[in-house]
């Protein structure tokens, strides 16, 4: 089903598109292979990928407006106060967000669109946007999760400890998605991610 998008506050332009975007929001502990799935099913379709807001410098090799678009704390905290983020969260003591402003039109002019979140902001947009398409990807275990963090050796133990209490977290609350993918091999979740994805941009669901 075509998503609705939230037009709170917007001018009336008198000019109704062909169909609203869909919004698809993909969520994840972390080990998953989140990232890989998103990279995969934005090299299939012609979907937006959401860049986010931060106040966080850039890091090295980061471009605004590709990886994040870099903004002062001050401009983030207005925007906070003007109800202009879709969602948002303090993380280390640095802002992030996506902008409900920049969600809207693209919806409205019948762009689909992607969003990389955690639990949190995807409650946060369910709030403005209810029909969103909600996809959570789970490993094949607990166990399993342990081992491909630490296989990766770039984080310490306290680090894989801290990923793990957090993913833990988020697994119980899958059931808040209308979707679930068990990544337990990485070719056939894409398949079934790409099978959803394809049903709901042809108003198949």
């Amino acid at each position: 089903m075509p998503l609705k998008a939230d037009t709170t506050n917007k001018a009336d332009t008198g000019k109704a598109p062909s169909k609203h975007g869909c919004l698809f929001i993909i969520s994840a502990p972390s080990g998953a292979g989140k990232t890989t799935l998103c990279k995969r099913l934005m090299d299939r379709f012609d979907i937006i990928y959401s860049v986010s807001y931060t106040t966080r410098a850039p890091r090295k090799d980061e471009r605004n407006g590709v990886d994040y678009f870099y903004i002062s704390k001050e401009e983030f905290e207005k925007k906070i106060r003007e109800d202009k983020w879709a969602e948002w969260a303090e993380v280390h003591g640095n802002f992030y967000g996506t902008s409900a402003e920049y969600l809207n039109d693209a919806l409205l002019s019948g762009k689909d669109i992607l969003l990389d979140i955690d639990v949190k902001g995807t409650l946060q947009i369910l709030k403005r946007y209810p029909d969103s398409i909600t996809i959570f990807i789970m490993p094949p275990s607990f166990d399993d999760l342990r081992i491909r963090m630490e296989s990766r050796g770039s984080d310490n133990r306290e680090v894989i400890e801290k990923r793990l209490r957090n993913a833990k977290q988020e697994m119980a609350q899958r059931n808040l998605y209308k979707h679930e993918i068990i990544n337990d091999n990485l070719d056939k979740a894409t398949s079934q991610l790409f099978m959803l994805v394809e049903k709901y941009r042809s108003g198949n669901l």
